[in-house]
């Protein structure tokens, strides 16, 4: 029987930082809760990274999570914006290893959509909307970041409970022949 664990999902931001908490057991996983931290009313950079670290360490305090997966910056954006969600990113790793988180891990966004529906591009309402019907809750629509932030909590379970989640095909049967020569007759 697969141990229970308690998975901490964060969407790391400076105006808005969603979590979300699912528990894992064998291959089932269960919503326990998310929320969001609304920063855009505090003006100071270094008080948002206060306020990321306090929140997660109460949040880590409350569920006591076994793992975190956290969304990574994508490169996209510009280098500021990156070094914005980074210095946010760090604040939340180090609160939740602080509070007895044992492992981390980064997914980027679109591996976390891919995950939930299927789809690397889909919008946070097809996330929701997903995330809903699989974990069988209702989600508030304005919580959209915490909606993201469960969708990488339940992509790290995804990813951690299937043992063939990692496994790639490795181009096909033209790949195959190059790789087994013998095969060719």
């Amino acid at each position: 029987m697969d141990k229970p664990r308690t998975i901490l999902g964060i969407d790391p931001g400076t105006q808005l930082l969603g979590f979300g908490v699912v528990r894992s057991i064998g291959k089932k996983a269960e919503y326990v809760d998310m929320g969001i931290l609304d920063l855009r009313k505090e003006k100071n950079a270094y008080t948002k990274l206060q306020a990321i670290y306090d929140t997660i360490g109460e949040v880590c305090k409350s569920y006591h999570p076994d793992e975190l997966a956290i969304e990574s910056p994508f490169y996209g954006k510009n280098a500021q914006v990156v070094l914005k969600l980074g210095r946010a990113q760090g604040a939340a790793i180090i609160a939740a290893l602080e509070n007895g988180v044992a492992s981390v891990t980064e997914y980027a966004p679109r591996k976390a959509k891919e995950a939930i529906v299927g789809n690397g591009a889909a919008s946070k309402e097809q996330v929701q909307l997903m995330l809903e019907k699989t974990l069988g809750v209702t989600l508030a629509a304005e919580h959209l970041d915490a909606t993201d932030a469960l969708a990488i909590a339940l992509c790290h379970h995804y990813e951690t409970s299937n043992p063939l989640a990692s496994v790639k095909g490795k181009g096909g049967w033209e790949q195959f022949l190059k790789d087994h020569p013998e095969r060719i007759k």
